[in-house]
């Protein structure tokens, strides 16, 4: 089986992500504020946010908070920062778990501004700018690398716009920790959303996000653990952001990925998937019936084509279940980008690269699509 479908999920999980896991799944129970959990890195709560702070690029290690991935993390965010959303700014390239919260959540629904893209997905900071200037914005929440086409914005000219016009700057680094250098405090971020399945390497039902210290904020869950348990009633806005019982056995695990990460280096990874990806578009230009989303030299590790001839539903089967090539065909849960992109109703297929992959793979699936198409 060859994967290519790490925009997903990221596939194999490293040996020492799964030993981590168990290993924190069979020791002590650990909770974030008691009895600290032994492992040979410390404890694993403080341990993860200090190494996913580096990942993240922000020198807050205490801002960074678990949940269960990105969704929950803008749900969260999009909740306790209480911005309506017809007050602001969003993409056209933006996954569903932003949209949908902006749309549905019963605190801020509403029709948020929403920016185009071009053919390409990607994004003109200028166009945050006009915006901005109308005066009626109160934050901007863009994604840092597009899950369709893996186009990679400008997010620290973005950034400085929020700044310019005292906007709020919500990040949403679900496709990009792990494989893409996030700079936070560069950014001037006042929040970053991102999920620990994808290059971050780890399981499933991980992940969380930094909210810049001073970001006015209230929580929209309350319960359990915390740091003071005869509190009941938050009057000061000291607010505890992690309630219940967390996945101490997935944070291990996750923080396992994160020293793996680090000890690599971001910009190494960030090398050799650009030379997959690189291979494979030069490859995909060559083959008849077959256009190419190309996103720019500096795109992340996401390539999109749409097949002339055949659904690319239909092709996405025929890899998987005639040359045991899994891929990714649809609208990948961006449906906004398509538009801009003219690949609706059918989306594309989507093949997303990893650390894992090998340029013979690579190989294989071109030749593959050859004989296909």
């Amino acid at each position: 089986m060859i994967y290519f479908n790490h925009a997903a999920t990221s596939w194999p999980k490293p040996e020492e992500v799964k030993t981590a896991y168990m290993e924190a799944m069979n020791g002590l129970p650990s909770g974030q504020f008691r009895s600290a959990g032994v492992s040979d890195s410390g404890e694993i709560f403080g341990t993860c946010r200090a190494r996913l702070a580096r990942l993240l690029g922000t020198g807050e290690t205490d801002r960074i908070f678990f949940t269960s991935g990105s969704t929950e993390s803008l749900n969260l965010l999009f909740a306790g920062l209480k911005v309506p959303a017809p007050s602001i700014i969003t993409t056209a390239t933006e996954h569903n778990s932003v949209l949908r919260p902006l749309y549905n959540l019963t605190q801020i629904k509403g029709e948020p501004v929403v920016l185009p893209c071009d053919e390409r997905g990607l994004l003109d900071p200028a166009l945050f700018e006009e915006a901005a200037k109308k005066g009626k914005a109160r934050a901007i929440v863009v994604n840092h690398c597009s899950n369709v086409t893996g186009a990679v914005q400008a997010m620290a000219s973005i950034g400085e716009i929020a700044k310019r016009y005292g906007l709020l700057f919500v990040v949403d680094a679900s496709q990009s920790a792990g494989c893409l250098p996030v700079e936070a405090d560069l950014w001037r971020a006042d929040a970053v959303a991102f999920t620990g399945h994808k290059s971050l390497l780890g399981p499933q039902g991980t992940g969380g996000f930094y909210l810049r210290s001073g970001v006015p904020f209230v929580p929209a869950k309350f319960g359990g653990t915390g740091l003071d348990s005869r509190r009941i009633v938050y009057e000061d806005g000291d607010f505890e952001l992690e309630v219940g019982t967390q996945n101490a056995c997935g944070i291990a695990a996750l923080s396992a990925a994160a020293e793996l990460l680090l000890s690599i280096g971001v910009p190494r990874i960030r090398e050799k998937e650009k030379e997959l990806t690189g291979r494979l578009k030069e490859g995909f230009r060559a083959l008849p019936g077959l256009r190419l989303i190309d996103a720019g030299e500096d795109q992340g590790p996401v390539v999109s084509v749409q097949p002339l001839s055949l659904k690319p539903s239909d092709l996405a089967y025929i890899l998987q279940n005639s040359y045991g090539i899994v891929t990714r065909a649809g609208l990948q849960c961006a449906p906004l980008i398509h538009e801009y992109l003219g690949t609706v109703p059918e989306g594309t297929l989507r093949i997303s690269v990893g650390w894992s992959n090998t340029i013979e793979e690579i190989e294989t699936l071109l030749g593959a699509m050859e004989e296909i198409l």
